[in-house]
């Protein structure tokens, strides 16, 4: 018997077995599954009154919010692609991906509206544009909209597991956008992978962090709704917000950036919170230094959870969660292995390779670049053949991540591929020169990235930002690196900043710290 794996059977599988639970605790109400569900027969129903088709895409610009969860389960009833949009891109950037993508409607939340609102008469195949909010610039607002349509079972589109069910688009660090196809087939099945790992269940209670526009939160609104998991809205990333819905919603569990992570931290110190429940933090983004899994671990007592993935891989592929004996060894080397990018989740195989294709050896030293090979991975890049082929080669997607591997197997990225500054023909990790920063109790935040020199090619710069009420020289900072790291790897110069630049989920932007540090150069390399 062949049954389909489409990603409608989560909400169905919700519906019919916690209908009277709440699904969905935003700012303004609480809503059962049986709720959510009749939300999202009216969605479906509404689109399918503004003609959409199977395969049409559907884009998607808000925070964290119902209107934004139930788009999922309402575009995938009609057979449509959601097109979620990145908050915090430039006019251009939204006027390409809803012009590439072919977006015929979009739904914009009120806030975010004059973001879009310059470019939208220059995208002429979009039909519609609806407001999550009050109404706006002639077009509708959402509520009112959606409320002209029947709560009844919707009669939905036939939908084979090969279909494709989101498409989103990568960062464009260097160039525009790429739309990463993402079948049901993939997102399924990676769903129950990161839910067998991430120890999901019906008791959970999930408190949104990580924006659902990022690969769609991880997947968050898939396997959280498949086992009837209550889950809390967060329109804006600020920490005192987090630690409140924590305590007063007895969350759970809670995805995000290492610098979220380390946002929280901090105000967890000047906050008098009571939260006694047990809380899981998930992690990824960019390696965190073992600092923060102490942190997380011995004072909040809440347990870290690291995994890795990208966009084109559904996302994760690989957790450091402990096992076995390895939970018996010295907290210190616990923290350690924690804080690595860890071995492959069930459903995805996972190498670490040198040029020539060949396995490194698990000496914890051989550098390679992560590849692997997954049911979770990409259809391929939308109208891109050519980047397409570039990442999937030989039935392995190359991740440009470089990484050893350890004797427990235990993978540890050291940098990407474009992050590794070469000085003096030495190969320095920027992410190893961070871990030491952190150590330091005078830093809140730390990035190294090359920079242009003379004599070596190039050099490692530390760009900081220094806890308030606490002061730091370059001279005290180059001695502290000197005793932590081998001469060549220690920062050559430093920045102080107010802030780093971030992308919507937190994760450091390094080139857009590269642009600024080598501008006057032809490219940026020696």
């Amino acid at each position: 018997m062949h049954v389909p794996l489409v990603l409608t059977d989560f909400l169905d599988r919700a519906v019919e077995l916690y209908g009277e639970k709440p699904a969905i605790i935003d700012d303004h109400h609480i809503l059962t599954y049986s709720q959510l569900n009749n939300r999202v027969n009216q969605l479906s129903r509404g689109l399918k009154d503004l003609q959409i088709q199977k395969g049409d895409k559907v884009a998607y610009l808000a925070p964290n919010s119902t209107e934004m969860l139930e788009g999922f389960y309402g575009v995938f009833q009609v057979g449509a692609i959601m097109t979620s949009l990145n908050t915090r891109l430039k006019p251009d950037d939204y006027k390409f991906i809803l012009t590439h993508s072919e977006s015929k409607v979009l739904f914009v939340d009120e806030e975010l509206y004059p973001l879009v609102e310059p470019i939208l008469s220059d995208i002429p195949q979009l039909e519609k544009v609806i407001i999550h909010g009050a109404p706006s610039g002639g077009h509708e607002g959402y509520d009112q909209w959606r409320n002209q349509f029947s709560t009844e079972t919707f009669d939905r589109e036939e939908l084979d597991e090969s279909d494709i069910a989101c498409l989103l688009y990568t960062s464009g660090t260097t160039g525009n956008p790429k739309g990463v196809l993402l079948s049901h087939r993939s997102n399924y099945l990676h769903a129950l992978s990161a839910m067998h790992h991430l120890r999901v269940s019906d008791q959970d209670t999930l408190l949104h962090v990580l924006p659902m526009f990022h690969v769609n939160g991880w997947g968050s609104p898939f396997y959280y709704t498949m086992n009837g998991a209550t889950q809390v809205m967060l329109r804006k990333v600020e920490p005192e917000a987090i630690l409140n819905k924590i305590s007063k919603h007895k969350v759970s569990v809670l995805h995000m950036a290492p610098t979220v992570l380390n946002m929280i931290l901090e105000q967890y110190e000047v906050m008098n919170i009571d939260i006694d429940q047990k809380v899981r933090i998930v992690i990824a983004g960019s390696a965190p230094p073992p600092a923060f899994v102490r942190k997380v671990e011995e004072e909040l007592g809440w347990e870290f959870i690291q995994v890795y993935g990208m966009t084109e891989i559904s996302p994760l592929i690989t957790t450091s969660a402990l096992r076995g004996s390895e939970k018996n060894l010295p907290k210190e080397e616990q923290y350690l292995l924690k804080a690595k990018t860890g071995y492959a989740m069930v459903g995805s195989k996972v190498k670490v390779v040198d040029e020539l294709g060949e396995d490194v050896p698990a000496d914890g030293k051989s550098i390679g670049e992560i590849a692997t090979r997954s049911n979770n991975v990409m259809e391929g890049y939308y109208k891109n053949p050519e980047a397409t082929n570039e990442t999937i080669r030989d039935g392995w997607l190359y991740t440009g991540d470089m990484a050893v591997v350890d004797e427990r197997g235990f993978i540890e990225i050291v940098d990407r591929k474009k992050d590794v500054i070469i000085s003096g023909g030495e190969n320095i990790s920027s992410i190893e020169v961070e871990g030491a920063l952190y150590d330091h109790p005078s830093i809140l935040e730390a990035a190294v990235v090359a920079v242009p020199h003379e004599k070596w090619g190039e050099a490692p710069h530390a760009v900081i930002v220094v806890r308030e009420n606490h002061s730091l020289s370059e001279e005290e900072l180059k001695n502290y690196c000197r005793a932590k790291l081998a001469h060549f790897k220690v920062p050559k110069s430093y920045s102080f900043v107010e802030e780093l630049p971030k992308t919507a989920s937190g994760k450091i932007q390094k080139v857009v710290i590269r642009k600024e540090l080598w501008k006057g150069e032809d490219k940026m390399v020696r």
